[in-house]
């Protein structure tokens, strides 16, 4: 039995609610998981509900009673010691079943917060801990008991039981439902009237398994996940913001009929937020989604990796993740998209929720051997199929043993034999390429660009025009150049492809851009590869493995099918022909790395970089700053008002709208800096700008490394 402080309900664990209030939330929130059969086994509901009664017991010491209610006075360390400490102290060792569960929730409740060095003051400040307590019963920690509870810190149990113990704290908190149901997608699905293809069968008999499928694009990849998924907690993840857009569209407008939107499907990426203003839901329903969103309480998510998968730097609270994913499908898109830091941190994840009970579904059109052979390395059992139909012939390829060029742009465009399939779609390695081609071709007509040194405002508008130039059933004329971000998960369909040698993966990426669902004539060549790019292409490409993808394709001529485009694949990208290039050499160490992680050991604020390769910052161009000045002025002074949060959420919005992202700035670029919140400063920069090029670097400049996309 549960020794309660006396008077507990007396006590507040918020401004607005006793603890013993606090604790009936919690124990709300995991009801509704047991329910949900979320978590099934006895022993583990037992411990969370232990950890949930004990985990803020020590807020009811006279100094955090009298913080709470006088909201003038902060934390003093000369008097208080944090809740989560002082908690431990009421836990009764007796009324537990065994040592081990004792120390498990211990650890539990001990390291449920990180305010300070919980090891150092809980053994350094005994005195004034006992003193805070001396007016309840409390049971002392012997130095033999607090190494048992430290070392509870990797133990799978404990993991799960404090995973669910943050979640429910959270949802308690923040009196947000902690799970909503899926009880949807398999009717609604159904409701769409399609005939399920062979990989959509393949996914629905082996909805219990983790599953490889390796499927030509325009096989119906999203809808085939959707089915495995089922009527379980789900999770999508893809590696571009954009990419995750466009199926959050797909799924709430073709699947989900725009019902009752907000508690079945959340998108989940650096810009949410500004995405649900976007949709012009009221204040209430905005912050209501976000809250929901962020508390990974809603039951299908599109996800970018760094969202989900930081859990593998094991900082502190982690295990809320590790927890929520252990009851999930999680299914992983566009996975050659990811360099080898990230393929690192994916499949350390990947192999470690196995562990817990989370089943995870690879969908993806290429995959490497080498990427196979790792899975394999670690243990970790996929069931595998491909799905290749060689009767869909979409591709007639060129090799061109050179640089791409515009003259080869104008001469496709202008041939005669392509007068009736004349959308042509351009993919350069960089920023820089893409820009160049843009310049010599503009005067043509119908001539765009897209990549990703647009203001967001603009960018939005291109990636909105492509998507409905790039339908099969539009016929028009034009040219669209982009850089890498058009290769993957947007559903474009174009009739000619000129594209740059970037890695075999990558270039059949770019293939299923063109002729995506087969309909068009393939008797001319349809795809144009030049196989020689710019050096400075390596900064971002493998050098290696880019020579390797060169070799492989050079005797390529002709029609290309599904299955030919494989065994390239297997051929090429081995764990004998990788195991020496740099690539490899990045993913070991950043694996060992974060395999020998400690728990706690990193901050979670200092984890974001590693999903980056590159630091971006936020500018605003001259031209763009001077055009919007007032704007931008009236919404920073809304930032600095009382204005509600949905007003800010919009001003900053408005204001970030107009930047873009670079990777460097030099002090004598910058003319002036906004500082739109306390943390966020964005830099007017001198540069040239338009809406048809974007962002160009000066000559001051001009050394910076290009940019990828």
């Amino acid at each position: 039995m549960i020794n309660l402080p006396s008077n507990l309900n007396s006590y507040f664990a918020k401004p607005n609610e006793t603890i013993l209030e606090h604790i009936n939330n919690l124990l709300n929130s995991l009801k509704i998981l047991v329910d949900l059969k979320y978590i099934k086994d006895e022993r583990i509901i037992k411990l969370i509900e232990k950890s949930c009664y004990y985990h803020d017991f020590g807020k009811a010491n006279d100094e955090f009673q009298k913080r709470i209610k006088d909201k003038t006075l902060k934390f003093d360390e000369t008097k208080e010691i944090a809740h989560n400490i002082l908690s431990l102290y009421f836990i009764d060792k007796n009324i537990f079943e065994n040592e081990d569960d004792y120390y498990i929730v211990s650890h539990c409740v001990f390291q449920h917060h990180n305010y300070c060095d919980n090891l150092k003051v809980l053994n350094t400040e005994e005195e004034k801990i006992l003193k805070l307590l001396e007016k309840f019963e409390s049971f002392k920690i012997s130095k033999r008991n607090l190494l048992e509870i430290n070392n509870k810190i990797n133990d799978k149990t404990a993991i799960i039981v404090k995973g669910f113990l943050h979640k429910c704290d959270y949802s308690a908190s923040s009196h947000t439902i902690v799970e909503i149901e899926n009880n949807f997608l398999n009717q609604s699905l159904n409701q769409i009237n399609y005939k399920w293809n062979e990989l959509q069968h393949f996914m629905i008999e082996n909805k219990n398994e983790n599953v490889i499928a390796i499927a030509q694009t325009g096989m119906g990849k999203t809808e085939a996940g959707l089915l495995w998924i089922d009527d379980n907690k789900g999770f999508f993840i893809l590696p571009l913001k954009s990419a995750i857009n466009s199926i959050y569209e797909r799924i709430k407008n073709n699947i989900l009929k725009n019902n009752d939107i907000e508690n079945k499907v959340s998108l989940l990426h650096s810009d949410t937020f500004n995405e649900y203003i976007t949709h012009k839901y009221n204040e209430f329903e905005i912050n209501e989604y976000y809250k929901k969103t962020k508390q990974l309480s809603i039951p299908l998510t599109i996800s970018t990796l760094d969202q989900l998968f930081d859990f593998v730097f094991k900082y502190s609270g982690y295990e809320l993740k590790v927890a929520t994913l252990s009851y999930s499908k999680v299914i992983i898109d566009e996975i050659q998209m990811y360099s080898p830091d990230l393929l690192a941190y994916l499949i350390y994840g990947i192999k470690f929720l196995i562990e817990f009970g989370c089943k995870i579904s690879i969908l993806t059109a290429t995959l490497s051997p080498f990427v196979l052979d790792l899975f394999e390395k670690n243990n970790i059992k996929f069931k595998y199929k491909e799905f290749i139909n060689d009767d869909l012939k979409r591709h007639n390829i060129k090799i061109i043993n050179e640089k791409i060029n515009s003259d080869f742009i104008k001469n496709i465009y202008n041939n005669e034999i392509y007068k009736d399939s004349n959308k042509i779609l351009v993919i350069c390695n960089t920023v820089k390429k893409a820009q160049q081609l843009y310049d010599e071709l503009k005067d043509f007509e119908n001539v765009n660009l897209l990549h990703s040194k647009f203001i967001k405002q603009h960018r939005k508008i291109k990636e909105e025009n492509i998507l409905s130039f790039g339908k099969t059933e539009f016929k028009s004329k034009g040219i669209w150049i982009s850089t890498q971000i058009a290769e993957a998960s947007l559903d474009i369909d174009f009739d000619i492809l000129i594209t740059e040698l970037s890695d075999l993966n990558g270039l059949f990426q770019r293939l299923g851009r063109c002729n995506r669902k087969g309909l068009k004539s393939i008797d001319n060549t349809n795809c144009f590869v030049f196989s020689q790019i710019d050096k400075n292409n390596f900064y971002f490409i493998d050098e290696d493995i880019f020579k390797l993808s060169q070799k492989s394709i050079l005797n390529i001529n002709g029609i290309l099918t599904e299955s030919e485009k494989l065994k390239i694949i297997k051929k090429t990208l081995t764990t004998e022909n990788i195991k020496n290039t740099n690539y490899y050499k990045i993913f070991k160490d950043k694996f060992n790395k974060i395999s020998n992680l400690s728990s706690y050991e990193v901050n979670k604020e200092d984890i974001l970089n590693e999903f980056r390769n590159i630091v971006s910052f936020d500018v605003i161009p001259e031209n763009i700053y001077k055009e919007n000045e007032s704007f931008i002025l009236k919404n920073i002074e809304i930032l600095n008002s009382d204005a509600t949060k949905i007003q800010k959420e919009t001003a900053k919005y408005e204001i970030l709208n107009l930047t873009l992202g670079v990777n460097s700035i030099k002090k004598e670029e910058i003319i002036k800096e906004s500082e739109i919140t306390k943390f966020h400063k964005i830099s007017i920069i001198k540069c040239f700008y338009d809406d048809k090029t974007g962002f160009v670097k000066t000559k001051t400049n001009s050394n910076d490394i290009d940019e990828f996309q």
